[in-house]
């Protein structure tokens, strides 16, 4: 167990043994090491198991929603979970009140597919050190320097400490070139229009429909989302064209100003689906034209969920 494990180990233990919170969210060992689990420790004799490293996949705020509001939660946050967590407590979706996070600057998520597909998916155990990944199958060993399995999301991330947590372990990490994170969308909308189509038709095409983007992403907890809805029915549910390009679009649209760039959806995607250039260029968009970024405190509404008086283009008479 690493330095930072430990410590952060020793703060869920004192949360939970002093009652300051219900349930501390954070990971736990599997089998499968290449996949921690998240895991809802109520009593501090259920943290053997506990871990904490750059396989962690999950943006832990989407739990965040499950619990009643009079809930006391503790949890582990990184830059982008933190900005969730925020934008949350923007919705009311859970008090600030009573929630305690324990931030820890990301040095980001390892892509377990990068590492599947240079070793094969029969792997016995990993092992993280500064800077290099070694991984161990039945036959072989093989290390990589860390920034070579880094997530896409994570490779472009400027905003990877936390910015309001209670408390933060560790030091503060260098953010990623700004211009990185918009590089995508320009190269998208330098494209021609027939090229973009092609582009989204080949991406959504390979959707299977399983919404495991939506059950990942922190910003999705609608008691019933729009493409379940019967009556009036927005989409056809079936596995068609049509249907496929309408969840992406719709989706993509209900993130404007919501979405934080946390790649959760990606990672969850069975497919590799590509998708986050569209709700980046939608971030891209609120920021110019609004100067909104999400999350970056717990009080702003997002531009499309806020009206005043003064709005420079009047929509109510």
């Amino acid at each position: 167990m690493t330095d930072l494990e430990m410590k952060l180990k020793a703060e869920a233990k004192r949360l939970l043994d002093e009652h300051l919170v219900d349930v501390f969210i954070g990971f736990r060992k599997e089998n499968a090491p290449l996949h921690p689990q998240p895991a809802f420790f109520t009593n501090s004799d259920q943290l053997d198991d506990f871990v904490y490293n750059n396989l962690c996949q999950n943006n832990l705020a989407k739990f965040l929603t499950r619990y009643p509001h009079e809930t006391k939660i503790g949890m582990i946050v990184r830059g982008c979970e933190n900005r969730s967590v925020n934008h949350l407590i923007v919705e009311r979706q859970h008090p600030r009140e009573n929630i305690i996070m324990i931030g820890v600057p990301c040095t980001g998520i390892y892509d377990w597919r990068k590492i599947t597909q240079r070793c094969g998916e029969e792997i016995s155990d990993v092992e993280l050190s500064p800077g290099k990944i070694t991984v161990k199958t039945s036959k072989n060993q093989f290390e990589f320097e860390s920034k070579e399995l880094l997530h896409v999301s994570c490779a472009r991330c400027s905003q990877p400490n936390p910015i309001s947590a209670d408390l933060v372990i560790g030091e503060p990490v260098e953010p990623k070139d700004p211009a990185r994170a918009k590089r995508q969308v320009e190269t998208f909308g330098g494209m021609t229009a027939k090229a973009r189509y092609e582009w989204f038709t080949h991406e959504s095409e390979r959707c299977i429909r399983c919404y495991a983007c939506r059950e990942a992403c922190p910003m999705c907890y609608c008691a019933e989302c729009f493409v379940d809805h019967g009556a009036p029915r927005w989409t056809e549910s079936m596995v068609s064209k049509a249907g496929m390009q309408t969840w992406h679009i719709i989706r993509a649209f209900h993130q404007t100003g919501r979405c934080v760039d946390c790649g959760a959806c990606e990672r969850a995607c069975p497919m590799d689906i590509r998708m986050t250039y569209i709700t980046e260029k939608l971030n891209t968009d609120m920021e110019n034209e609004y100067q909104f970024i999400c999350g970056m405190d717990d009080k702003t509404q997002p531009p499309f969920a806020a009206f005043t008086m003064d709005d420079k283009t009047r929509f109510v008479a």
